[in-house]
């Protein structure tokens, strides 16, 4: 009897601790399956021939998964200080040669280049050397970041509404500035005058609109409703809507995240 009442009291605690073993593993599993969103933008210009292999990177970067549990959310900004040299790119925009002169001053550069990668706002190199940039996209997918969620809620007649909202900031990061950018795939230029004369040119996630909308800090959540107005040129099927926040001084990216434009 005794030996029987033993039995059971074993067979009772292997059933408690193997269905503990299980729920542990589970939950390591859901946890470990959640993919970390990096940030990756490439400043380019088709006024560069130095750029377009660093085109091809970017797309091959979105196209793989090139390191397990990240996720690459990428921004290719086309700058305009190239378009005096015969070729105007027409995706270009003084916007970001701007942003790019930003980064520039943190990273305590004296000048600005094409092509330029930059992860998470924390890691620059040239754009075009692939094994810099699954190193950095490695680094900067260890690190914990804030949440923030995007979705395309209304269609209106030639724009989009979104909602954005994002927690408040952890304790340890400062007040910081939240965008919102909308990015196309799929481009092609034949490109007639500089030094990509005669090539045609294809792009991946150009940056059509980059919009702050807003402050967060660690006092406060944030959340927007913004209404987007699509140019009729832009194909709706390859619009992306991204949203990010930036701190201000360092220009890290605490939070990022992306959706279609287009749900299917």
């Amino acid at each position: 009897m005794l030996r029987h009442a033993l039995w059971v009291f074993a067979a009772i605690a292997l059933a408690i601790g193997t269905a503990h073993y299980w729920d542990r593993t589970t939950t390591h599993a859901g946890a470990s399956g959640t993919r970390t969103p990096v940030l990756v933008e490439l400043f380019t210009s088709e006024g560069c021939s130095d750029c377009p292999p660093a085109d091809r990177v970017l797309a091959e970067l979105m196209g793989r998964e090139p390191v397990q549990g990240v996720d690459v959310v990428a921004m290719s900004e086309h700058v305009d200080y190239w378009n005096q040299l015969g070729w105007s790119d027409p995706f270009s925009d003084p916007q970001f040669s701007k942003r790019q002169d930003e980064y520039a001053r943190r990273f305590g550069r004296g000048n600005i280049y094409t092509p330029q990668m930059v992860v998470d706002g924390q890691i620059e190199f040239v754009g075009s050397n692939q094994a810099q940039a699954v190193q950095a996209i490695r680094r900067m997918g260890l690190q914990a970041k804030n949440s923030i969620t995007i979705t395309a809620a209304k269609h209106e007649k030639d724009g989009v509404q979104l909602q954005i909202h994002a927690d408040q900031l952890n304790a340890h990061d400062q007040a910081a500035e939240v965008f919102l950018a909308i990015t196309e795939n799929n481009l092609l230029s034949k490109v007639a005058r500089g030094e990509n004369r005669g090539r045609t040119l294809t792009h991946v996630r150009v940056v059509r609109k980059l919009i702050p909308i807003g402050k967060i800090s660690t006092t406060g959540s944030f959340s927007a409703a913004p209404v987007v107005h699509l140019l009729s040129p832009w194909k709706l099927k390859d619009l992306h809507a991204v949203a990010f926040i930036q701190e201000k001084t360092t220009g890290h990216i605490l939070a990022v995240s992306s959706t279609p434009i287009e749900s299917d």
